[in-house]
């Protein structure tokens, strides 16, 4: 009897060990999770900041990742198989980035152009956009089908300019999209020409016209008919001033606390520093 009872003690602390093990085991677990919860913005947002999308170089101050690139530039891009430039009127696909000139080429796959006639809708951009990444003053957009009670044909008439000596009778006439404005009315209906100040502060409802398209690189456009024109918007932007050159050099990438917006040098999935990673520049 007193052997079976040593015998059963002896296999319920056999059990038991493992059992032990496993509960803290278990806790331990649960500590970290917990902690992980409350580490800082800086530590959790420290991913692989992806430097391309599709066969556009993502480089600061722009990121398609969160908390990466510059704060002022967040969520205005947005990478699926393509880029796009992401504005309260829609999505528009990202065409180039040229990081040397600060341009930025966009295009509305909604927007009318010489080849296809489109529902109009206005270009809006947030007030943080606007202010930091505008459109260039050689994008031109091009007001159509206007009324005769049109604001810039009337009051406003001086927001209307040459451009490159093309006319509202050449653009109807070459392109097939536009060409049914003319036959609507067997002539020509008034069009301005005219800079993105004009449809930022007025909708095309103001404007009283039905349709848009906006054209780039409007400087060498003399003598270039409507259908070689380069349909787009092209926008410009400045660098922030935040030390990423130091932080580059360093190996690290650019980026910034995604809580308190704060710049940050992401160095790895473990570490950061607000100016550079190690103490070794490179010259």
């Amino acid at each position: 009897m007193m052997k079976m009872m040593i015998h059963r003690a002896v296999c319920h602390k056999e059990t038991a060990v493992p059992v032990v093990k496993l509960i803290m085991l278990s806790l331990v677990l649960l500590v970290l999770l917990l902690g992980l919860q409350f580490l800082p913005g800086a530590v959790a947002l420290v991913s692989t900041c992806r430097s391309s999308c599709g066969n556009i170089a993502i480089k600061y101050p722009f990121g398609v990742d969160d908390g990466c690139g510059a704060p002022q530039f967040r969520h205005m891009l947005n990478c699926s198989t393509e880029l796009f430039f992401l504005t309260p009127s829609g999505n528009y696909k990202v065409e180039s980035i040229d990081y040397d000139k600060q341009t930025m080429v966009v295009y509305d796959p909604a927007m009318s152009t010489c080849s296809i006639l489109q529902p109009h809708h206005d270009f809006k951009m947030t007030d943080i956009q606007s202010a930091i990444i505008p459109p260039t003053s050689d994008t031109v957009f091009a007001l159509l089908n206007c009324s005769i009670d049109s604001p810039v044909l009337n009051h406003y008439s001086y927001l209307c300019f040459n451009f490159s000596g093309h006319s509202c009778d050449e653009l109807y006439g070459a392109c097939n999209a536009f060409r049914v404005f003319h036959f609507l009315t067997n002539s020509s209906p008034p069009c301005c020409f005219t800079g993105y100040d004009t449809v930022k502060f007025m909708s095309m409802n103001i404007l009283d016209c039905t349709h848009y398209t906006t054209v780039v690189n409007t400087d060498g456009l003399r003598g270039i008919a409507p259908l070689d024109w380069v349909y787009g918007i092209k926008l410009t932007y400045t660098l922030p001033e935040a030390g990423c050159q130091r932080c580059a050099q360093s190996g690290g990438t650019c980026g910034f606390d995604t809580e308190t917006e704060g710049r940050l040098c992401l160095c790895s999935a473990s570490s950061n520093s607000t100016r550079q990673c190690g103490t070794h520049i490179p010259k």
